[in-house]
């Protein structure tokens, strides 16, 4: 593989492109291009917020994105949610990926759709969420103290800028070939918290994945910026 790679940034649920924007610099620094798209729906694309928007969807936006660049050699990392969106992505494009991380994230098999990957007392609170305030089609913003963001200066910044984020995106399955088995995988885990996504870390160590581990909370990109990028770019070089 080439030293120098593509880095595609998924956000998770609620969050945008801006995400990244601690860890985005440290891996251009480091000699790579690096994309943090917005996933329909949310965010600074809340404006193309539908029921109709699903995973699927979200699996379009990325492969559309890496098409259009025509990237190779991309490292697709995704976030919580976007777990998903990476195993969809690999799925459809296996060719044009050299690597695919899962940080603190999901990794689902054939069939499988978020709320039925989540712990089933976490998932009960989406689904009371979504049929209260997010009208049956949305899920309501999460506490950033749930998912161990504790500085306020981060919770002055993140707070504002989280928008709802739409349910087909939980409840629809993915759908796949078994080219997604074709890339590399590797699980990132943040421990600082109540640990939603060790089962997933699990999962990937069963696959052989190499399964790191960083002391920080769920919101890693910003709370442990200069750790995450170092991982990354550790995970990209191996």
């Amino acid at each position: 593989m080439s030293g120098r790679h593509v880095f595609v940034l998924l956000h998770g649920a609620w969050h945008g492109g801006w995400v990244w924007q601690r860890v985005a610099p440290l891996l251009r620094a480091a000699g790579h291009e690096v994309h943090t798209p917005t996933l329909s729906g949310v965010s600074d694309r809340a404006h193309l917020l539908s029921p109709q928007i699903g995973l699927g969807t979200h699996v379009e936006d990325v492969v559309a994105l890496i098409e259009a660049h025509d990237a190779r050699d991309v490292v697709l990392v995704g976030h919580s949610y976007a777990g998903q969106v990476v195993t969809g992505v690999a799925d459809r494009i296996p060719d044009r990926l050299a690597k695919r991380v899962h940080l603190d994230a999901f990794v689902g098999d054939d069939g499988d759709a978020a709320i039925d990957l989540l712990p089933d007392r976490i998932a009960g609170h989406y689904r009371e969420s979504v049929a209260g305030p997010g009208f049956g089609w949305l899920i309501p913003v999460r506490s950033l103290s749930v998912l161990g963001v504790e500085d306020q200066a981060d919770l002055d910044w993140l707070g504002p800028r989280l928008t709802p984020h739409p349910w087909l995106t939980y409840t629809e399955p993915l759908r796949l070939t078994g080219k997604a088995d074709q890339v590399p995988g590797a699980f990132v885990e943040c421990t600082d918290w109540m640990r939603v996504f060790t089962p997933h870390a699990e999962r990937a160590a069963s696959r052989g994945w190499p399964v790191h581990e960083i002391a920080t909370g769920h919101e890693a990109m910003v709370t442990a910026p200069g750790r995450l990028a170092e991982t990354l770019l550790e995970i990209a070089a191996a």
